[in-house]
């Protein structure tokens, strides 16, 4: 019966120290999550590209792809530091090419920034919280091959990663990319009516079909 009996006490004190440690994990947790700060613009604008990212390796990113690429649209960023330019690219994805990770963007052969990720071969892709839609859907007004209009009135503050290449510091997620291939799409690749009308009708404005864009992944940064 003393056996019994003392038994019955390890096994009350075994659970009772499992749920102490999972209460001090839950308590460390909220007070982790209670201790992140959400900057308003104004600060992310003061801060510097170290204060606001960190270094992620490309199968670590949280967010789900097809939200990140059909819902919040990317950001496809081209040029130097003194001219450079960037375009709002919904279609594209992510995945293996020659044994490495590359990132592909579906563009419309005319876009400007394509014509400086082929000169500078190398570009960043970016993407934002619902709150900066409006902002980087302003991307898509106008051509920046005319007009700067668009990348001096943006209310998103540029900054230089690294490396070198311009994305944004509103940014939660930043892909650095080097050009690796752009290949030319042709009507009779598509097998539905709708993507080869859309494809025909496409090189009617421009005169050319459009381009499939593979950059290879350098470095991905996201927000802290």
């Amino acid at each position: 019966m003393k056996h019994i009996v003392l038994i019955s006490i390890s096994v009350v004190a075994l659970v009772f120290a499992s749920c102490n440690e999972s209460t001090r994990k839950a308590a460390d947790t909220a007070h982790e999550e209670s201790a992140v700060v959400k900057l308003n613009r104004e600060e992310i604008k003061a801060a510097s590209f170290d204060d606001l990212f960190k270094t992620i390796e490309a199968k670590d990113v949280k967010e789900d792809i097809f939200t990140l690429i059909s819902e919040d649209f990317s950001i496809l960023t081209a040029g130097t530091p003194s001219h450079y330019n960037s375009m709002v690219a919904g279609w594209g994805g992510w995945g293996i090419l020659f044994n490495k990770q590359v990132a592909f963007s579906f563009l419309r052969s005319n876009r400007y920034t394509l014509e400086l990720i082929r000169k500078e071969n190398k570009y960043t892709m970016t993407f934002f919280d619902e709150e900066y839609k409006e902002d980087i859907m302003n991307f898509g007004k106008s051509s920046g091959r005319d007009s700067n209009e668009k990348m001096t009135t943006t209310s998103l503050t540029a900054v230089q990663t690294p490396s070198g290449n311009m994305a944004y510091k509103e940014a939660k997620l930043i892909i650095e990319l080097d050009l690796f291939e752009v290949t030319t799409v042709s009507p009779d690749d598509f097998r539905t009516e709708d993507a080869r009308k859309f494809i025909v009708d496409a090189h009617a404005e421009t005169g050319e079909y459009h381009k499939m864009v593979f950059g290879e992944i350098k470095n991905v940064w996201e927000r802290k």
